[in-house]
């Protein structure tokens, strides 16, 4: 039987334009736009060919795989590998530099937040639009009508134009939408995060239950305790290559022990990383309450985490953060810099930061990773490494009576029983 989805040679290319000095007159500004326009006809017509001032970016090279119907397949790799441009390949969002698709069968994808939906039609009306994008009739849409609804949880806001939605109530009525619209393939991404823990378990419970139906789904996450759950195999990307096609079980842990290889060090000048390179994290360094530097943390103690950051300019109104997530992708705890009140800008060279979390409470036995966000006011990415700093969480004499078991959580949270 044909697979589903067969990918052959697929490979994507960007070009990141750059600007020219001399921007700031009119002349130079229509005759370096006359000069860019001219370089992208010319890409059009001979294939290889480059815009004036542009850097070349490959977000794919030569990616390789097949997917059965009816199979479960889970994409892995860090914030730049390449998997949200993979799925907007097979979305047919954009198309491919070099090499080929084939998609056998009727196709949802549910991507970031807004993709899909016309921003000022009422959440009725892009319930019936998109249907008919899936080539359902009307009455195939109404049939199914009701339990969409149901399954969202919007029904009071259904009339209303989605571009009122908060990112909560796009992302459920979307996925409501793609789950319930009987695809033969449905493609998801990590937009999942977006919705509260009650509508994720909902979500993957319908994946599950279409799973056992014989749909096809292609699922990029970063829950590696997800992955190797639902899915049957699994496609581990590294910039934009294929690095490994197998057990889903097989190939998260062989991504998981890469991550944990890559992240003894403190040294983050060589790290993998996504953000326009206006500034980065250069060092990452972890000292418990008294000042000493640690490689594991004590539960409950104190965590300092000291960072160094590197400008090529002045920056002003940045925003820092610090998140720390289990092993397996569940976020614990995060520091950030605006909800801290904290004002920050940067100056050219050299810039240090410290951020104290106190009381960091993680259950002993677990290892943790921290990830390291730097960001504009409006919200751009200035810099974002994954995987800093990896650490041990070990316990002392007050923790000997606890379980390191990880299905009993993550955070130590202070507890009274009583009988009242």
């Amino acid at each position: 039987m044909a697979p589903a989805i067969r990918v052959e040679g697929l490979s994507k290319r960007y070009q990141i334009g750059r600007v020219p000095a001399g921007m700031d007159n009119l002349s130079t500004i229509v005759k370096n736009t006359v000069q860019q326009t001219y370089g992208k006809l010319k890409n059009l017509v001979l294939p290889g060919s480059f815009a004036p001032n542009a850097t070349i970016y490959w977000a794919l090279r030569n990616v390789n795989f097949e997917v059965n119907r009816g199979e479960v397949v889970g994409i892995v790799g860090r914030n730049g590998a390449g998997k949200s441009t993979l799925l907007k390949l097979l979305s047919r969002i954009t198309v491919p530099t070099q090499g080929r698709i084939e998609i056998r069968g009727r196709m949802g994808s549910l991507l970031e937040v807004g993709t899909g939906f016309h921003p000022e039609l009422t959440g009725r009306e892009n319930v019936f639009l998109n249907g008919s994008i899936l080539g359902m009739s009307r009455r195939e849409i109404a049939k199914k009508f009701d339990k969409i609804v149901e399954f969202s949880e919007i029904g009071n806001f259904l009339d209303t134009p989605v571009k009122w939605y908060s990112s909560g109530m796009y992302v459920r009525l979307a996925f409501a939408v793609a789950a319930h619209l009987e695809p033969d393939i449905l493609i998801v991404d990590e937009v999942l995060a977006v919705g509260d823990a009650t509508f994720q378990r909902k979500c993957i419970d319908r994946m599950a239950e279409l799973a056992n139906q014989g749909r096809t789904i292609l699922f990029v996450s970063h829950n590696m305790q997800l992955i190797p759950r639902l899915c049957h195999r699994a496609v581990y990307l590294e910039k934009g290559e294929v690095l490994e096609v197998g057990p889903a079980d097989v190939v998260t842990q062989h991504y998981l022990d890469k991550l944990l290889e890559e992240s003894r060090s403190g040294n983050l000048r060589d790290k993998q990383r996504i953000g326009n390179g206006l500034a980065k994290f250069v060092r990452c360094e972890a000292y418990d309450g008294t000042g000493k530097p640690i490689s594991a943390h004590i539960s409950g103690d104190d965590l300092t985490m000291k960072l160094e950051i590197e400008a090529t300019q002045a920056i002003p109104n940045v925003t820092a953060s610090i998140t720390i997530q289990s092993l397996h992708g569940t976020r614990v705890v995060s520091a950030w810099t605006r909800e801290a009140g904290f004002p920050l800008s940067l100056g050219p060279g050299s810039n240090k930061l410290e951020c104290t979390l106190k009381q960091v409470d993680i259950r002993p036995g677990q290892t943790v990773l921290l990830n390291l966000h730097l960001g504009t006011d409006l919200g751009g990415v200035i810099d974002a490494v994954d995987s800093a700093v990896v650490m041990d969480v070990l316990g002392g004499e007050r923790h000997a009576h606890l379980s390191t078991n990880p299905d009993q959580g993550v955070w130590l949270a202070p507890q009274f029983w009583s009988r009242p």
